[in-house]
């Protein structure tokens, strides 16, 4: 395989995504209950449940009443336009900003109180790749794996690597690798722990037309096995082919919520914008 052929080629169909267990993707086998009022079982349906959840910046409200559940394997796309409040929320989701009030729990348990034991059952792809630029893809895997307590790191980094298609630049410092290989490797960094909830920050900015491509097929490879996914994403014609559910903010609240199967851009670019849409569609 040539260099640029491995750079740019997608996923084989039936090439499974790695795990270090043959369960079920990351289900703790002595997970107890959770929320009151719903069983173990139920709580697991369950990824994310937020109620009347707002989050307030410089004196105004940049999330409002938000109420939503994302049931567990859903993949989810988050639209809307600049300042929506996409990224809060994901931040928020992430347990890396609080919320000013509501309530929020993941799988079933109220953030803030197992803190440490649900981010081990978040995997996060932001803007940045959040990589060392001096070292390599195994060095920085390894040492992210150490970090989560992965039973043997070096074997996990190389299975993702393989899986990604980039053995062959395993040993090299990824300040010399494209955009699109970063974004491989920082989706390996993600999966290093084998989360349950994948969050992904507007992971195509920036990729090339054969990066968007690959990380398209690898996030469609990721649902297919269980993963619940949430996308915040520009392009809305790319977000609706992609998730099966779409969620649209606008000024902090939620103005759609709905089956992707049952949208077309043209509405949602106007629930986007607020007002009647062009012609166009496509991208906001």
């Amino acid at each position: 395989m040539t260099a640029m052929a491995a750079m740019t080629q997608t996923k084989p169909s039936g090439r499974s995504v790695p795990s270090t267990a043959g369960t079920e993707l990351g289900v703790p086998a002595d997970e107890p209950h959770g929320a009151k009022g719903r069983s173990a079982a139920e709580n697991e349906t369950v990824a994310i449940a937020a109620a009347d959840l707002c989050r307030e910046l410089d004196g105004r409200m940049v999330l409002q009443s938000l109420n939503f559940e994302v049931r567990r394997g859903e993949f989810v796309a988050l639209l809307g336009a600049n300042g929506a409040g996409k990224s809060t929320l994901l931040k928020i989701l992430a347990m890396l900003l609080p919320a000013t009030s509501g309530k929020l729990e993941l799988f079933g348990e109220p953030c803030g109180l197992e803190a440490a034991r649900l981010r081990a059952r978040i995997g996060l792809i932001g803007h940045g790749a959040m990589l060392y630029r001096d070292l390599s893809p195994m060095e920085n895997l390894t040492f992210f794996g150490r970090l989560y307590g992965v039973r043997e790191p070096a074997k996990r980094a190389r299975d993702l690597l393989d899986w990604l298609e980039l053995s062959w630049r395993a040993n090299d410092p990824v300040k010399t690798f494209s955009r699109g290989m970063l974004q491989r490797v920082a989706i390996a960094r993600a999966l290093m722990h084998e989360p349950d909830l994948l969050l992904a920050d507007e992971p195509f900015a920036g990729l090339d037309a054969p990066s968007m491509d690959s990380l398209s097929s690898m996030l469609t490879a990721l649902h297919g096995q269980g993963r619940t996914i949430i996308l915040t994403n520009h392009d809305i014609v790319q977000s609706i082919q992609l998730a099966h559910r779409a969620i649209v903010l606008r000024q902090g609240e939620i103005v759609l919520d709905g089956p992707t199967n049952s949208m077309d851009a043209r509405t949602v670019l106007a629930e986007v914008r607020g007002d009647e849409c062009d012609d166009r569609g496509g991208a906001a």
